[in-house]
């Protein structure tokens, strides 16, 4: 099936936060028995002072315009007690913190046109990948995603670079194949419907950086919302094949738990958003990341 993709990337719109129930109290009645009890005792005004619904604020009791009861006699030699008033329930706040981040077009990083076809698919899951090979310096990232492209198109026969967003070690985030068309692979694993990670580096031999780890969060987050993925299929590609993709390092990661409660905690505090930047911005920004910058 032939498709000419159309960008899917775009800024979430924010998301309502539903407030903050609140919590009801229950009042009581005072019978027609303990009225007359209390009356005799020294008065109901007296009495009724001291109850209050927790859904009001304490205040000068009123007295009732057909029943007039004598307040009860002054003493010296006792001090009267205040009616009891409970303290004020703070009311509870929602606060959100918006997460965002940008991610560099294709023509940023010089990436050619995707060949002819391409199927389309529903995303339902998040997978991780990483590309087996040590990077070494950061400035090669723009590079290496070049070669990548030349690899899958011309060697692979693929219509373009295999993965939907690209990851370096610096956090740098990257569009690769459009997340609406379904990614290659070179195992035995069917990736329909499978939004595709790509880690730059092999980290069956180095560790992943804090910066492109918490970057693979994010894009994870986002796509999470955006696409309406459960976090609880997050999973790396040697979950589903023959592979030790995304190496032990990066692996280790997943299998902790740590990089799902990443990406939890960025969706669950609000509107995740990627703003994708081109032109002369994002060509500066490549320029700056192969200047080793």
């Amino acid at each position: 099936m032939r498709h000419d993709p159309q960008p899917m990337f775009r800024t979430l719109e924010t998301v309502d936060v539903p407030p903050a129930e609140n919590e009801e109290g229950r009042g009581g009645r005072l019978g027609r028995r303990r009225l007359l009890w209390l009356a005799a005792a020294g008065g109901v005004g007296a009495a009724a002072a001291g109850v209050v619904p927790r859904w009001l604020d304490a205040g000068t009791p009123t007295a009732s315009s057909t029943t007039s009861i004598p307040p009860p006699a002054p003493t010296s030699s006792v001090d009267a007690v205040p009616a009891y008033v409970p303290p004020s329930t703070p009311v509870a706040t929602t606060t959100v913190v918006p997460v965002s981040g940008t991610m560099l077009c294709r023509d940023a990083w010089g990436a050619k046109p995707p060949l002819p076809g391409g199927v389309r698919h529903t995303l339902s899951r998040m997978t991780l990948h990483h590309t087996g090979a040590v990077l070494g310096d950061n400035a090669n990232a723009p590079g290496r995603l070049r070669q990548h492209q030349r690899l899958h198109q011309r060697e692979r026969g693929w219509i373009d670079i295999a993965y939907h967003v690209g990851v370096d070690r610096n956090g740098n985030i990257y569009h690769l194949r459009e997340p609406d068309i379904v990614g290659d692979t070179a195992t035995e694993y069917d990736p329909t419907g499978h939004f595709l990670v790509l880690c730059e580096g092999d980290f069956d031999q180095e560790a992943v950086t804090s910066a492109q780890l918490d970057s693979a969060a994010l894009v994870f987050a986002w796509a999470a919302q955006r696409f309406n993925i459960p976090t609880d299929t997050l999973a790396g590609h040697r979950d589903f094949a023959a592979t030790s993709c995304p190496g032990a390092d990066l692996y280790s990661y997943l299998t902790s738990g740590v990089l799902k409660h990443r990406v939890d905690d960025m969706a669950a505090g609000g509107p995740v958003s990627i703003q994708e930047i081109c032109g002369p911005e994002a060509l500066e920004r490549v320029a700056t990341i192969e200047a080793g910058q």
